[in-house]
């Protein structure tokens, strides 16, 4: 009898924590402003465009407890079929912007995109709060699908960098970043989070296969822009 008295103690007791931490995480995810996609749709580089892009967005963060945020997703279109290109810097709001525990990013757009913004593997969590895989990690999910240059604007010229405007799970490229800092060299773009390589792969370049074998797995950066 004792025994049993004990362990029912200690549950109560666990459990009697497990509620007073829950209220502060959700409380915490409420005031995130960035997170990297836990998941992406799971067509590759196929969002459905921006607007598909943006919803997926805006669907982890309602899950998190951060859906009363307008959420978009950190990516660049280029000019095609009469549209202008849209930059991805543009999409994102002004900033500050802090991850789900609170650790600040950037405080506005020029930082974001400057050598002093913390984006590092420990920084750059999902919208759970979780560290994502980065390189040397199995498997490998360091790449993030952006379609920009370093400066957060839209590739110009014929060349595909946003498998054909993020509609695409076959044929073309898309730019991604790795959100780790990390690469194959130690060079500048191994070390960008936004403007690392052109997606590439036999399914064409935009599958989620072909994302898998260059170590991304079509997640996005998301920002609160109000």
């Amino acid at each position: 009898m004792i025994r049993i008295e004990r362990t029912v103690t200690i549950s109560s007791l666990a459990l009697a924590m497990a509620l007073l931490a829950a209220p502060a995480a959700q409380a915490q995810s409420a005031d995130m402003t960035f997170f990297v996609t836990s998941n992406g749709p799971g067509k590759g580089a196929d969002l459905g465009g921006l607007e598909g892009a943006d919803a997926q967005c805006q669907k982890l963060a309602q899950a998190a407890g951060a859906g009363t945020k307008t959420w978009r997703a950190y990516l660049s279109t280029q000019a095609a079929d009469g549209k202008p290109a849209v930059n991805a810097k543009d999409r994102i709001g002004k900033g500050p912007w802090q991850n789900a525990k609170g650790t600040v990013i950037a405080k506005d757009v020029a930082e974001l995109h400057g050598a002093t913004n913390n984006l590092t593997k420990q920084t750059a969590l999902s919208e759970k709060g979780e560290v994502i895989n980065g390189a040397g990690d199995q498997p490998n999910r360091h790449d993030i699908l952006t379609g920009s240059q370093p400066d957060g604007t839209a590739f110009a010229g014929p060349d595909d960098r946003t498998c054909k405007n993020w509609t695409s799970s076959t044929q073309g490229a898309a730019m991604v970043g790795h959100f780790d800092r990390r690469g194959l060299r130690d060079d500048e773009p191994s070390k960008s989070w936004n403007s690392s390589h052109p997606s590439r792969g036999p399914d064409g370049g935009c599958s989620q296969a072909d994302l898998k074998t260059t170590g991304g797995d079509g997640l996005l950066y998301c920002f609160a822009a109000n």
